[in-house]
């Protein structure tokens, strides 16, 4: 299927503020970006890994596999796999910068995961988004007054 203008995430989004469409989403996906972080957390694969496990544990996840990188001269890459989806981090501790996706389906909150991320990393500056997933729209028949 072809894309267009008419199924862009952010055309969805107008009309739902509009209250023409309303969302049936399959997860949400929250992208972090992470500045002003510590040098050596960034660069500590058994902290970083401590972090996501205890993370998506906060958030209520089910932790199915864990993996984590690290890389020469520095910087750490990993995943936790949970029942409901993902939490991913890429570090770049020369930049104090870290890049973050938690991406959870069901009811879990993936800001809870996000947010005891950056905090833990003593991020000064975060940017994040949050994307609905696998949504599909659904109209929604506006009632008339008799």
């Amino acid at each position: 299927m072809p894309f267009c203008k008419r199924q862009s995430v952010f055309y969805l989004r107008k009309l739902v503020k509009r209250g023409i469409l309303c969302m049936d989403t399959m997860g949400r996906h929250v992208i972090s970006e992470l500045w002003g972080c510590d040098f050596d957390k960034l660069n500590d694969i058994d902290f970083i890994e401590k972090t996501f496990v205890d993370a998506a544990l906060k958030s209520g996840a089910e932790i199915r596999e864990v993996a984590f990188h690290k890389f020469a001269p520095q910087g750490v890459s990993g995943v936790v796999i949970i029942s409901e989806s993902h939490l991913t981090i890429h570090t770049f501790p020369e930049h104090g910068y870290a890049s973050i996706d938690v991406y959870t389906c069901g009811h879990l909150d993936p800001t809870i995961a996000a947010d005891y991320i950056a905090e833990q990393l003593g991020a000064q500056t975060r940017e994040t988004i949050e994307l609905p997933r696998g949504m599909r729209p659904i109209e929604v028949k506006k009632a008339h007054a008799l």
